[in-house]
């Protein structure tokens, strides 16, 4: 098993990144969150999940621990393959799917393409009781995020809208952290396709 990579990037495509290691450039394939750091000609350190299949041989990779395990977790139910387990790390931030898990919220859960909601009552039911703790709190080590007033304002309003204060904060502190001069009606209209 290949279970970490460590090279330079030599290629971004939708969806992956070709990375140089040891002379063999490998295609990886990662959630959004993975690729938007990495750089063409840039060193890339990812954690990798390699897949064999009878058609392919796919490797997926995480630029953190949590987001690997999280991939593990979900693509451990029955009906969730690895293509839709990076597409739901790709819709939301580690802390809000994992945090949508603990909740039970199905409807959070079937935000993502490609996710019915029955697939959302199956993650739900099978892992449930298996998300760690440090995962829905937003990472280890993780502390509070102080939001800008535009995150706050956006915050409010997307709570106001009736979703839960836990995946908005965790959305809008992801976004900030793209940029942290975004306004509010920005980080609303971003918050809203990250949500539903």
């Amino acid at each position: 098993m290949i279970a970490y990579i460590w090279g330079t990037v030599r290629e971004l495509r939708t969806g992956s990144a070709v990375i140089q290691a040891g002379g063999l450039g490998y295609e990886v394939q990662c959630p959004q969150s993975t690729l938007g750091r990495l750089k063409v000609g840039g060193e890339a350190e990812l954690h990798t999940r390699f897949i064999v299949r009878e058609d392919a041989q796919l490797l997926f990779g995480f630029h953190d621990a949590d987001s690997a395990q999280l991939f593990d977790l979900v693509t451990g139910v029955s009906g969730v393959g690895p293509k839709l387990g990076l597409a739901m790390l790709s819709a939301m931030p580690v802390s809000a799917l994992a945090q949508g898990i603990v909740d039970g919220d199905a409807k959070l859960l079937s935000s993502v393409s490609g996710v019915g909601k029955k697939t959302a009552e199956r993650l739900i039911l099978e892992i449930q009781s298996k998300v760690p703790e440090h995962l829905a709190a937003g990472g280890r080590g993780a502390v509070p995020v102080r939001l800008s007033t535009a995150g706050a304002d956006a915050t409010d309003a997307l709570m106001a809208l009736g979703f839960r204060e836990p995946q908005v904060r965790s959305v809008i502190a992801a976004l900030l952290a793209d940029d942290p001069e975004q306004g509010s009606d920005a980080l609303i209209r971003k918050g809203l396709g990250k949500l539903r």
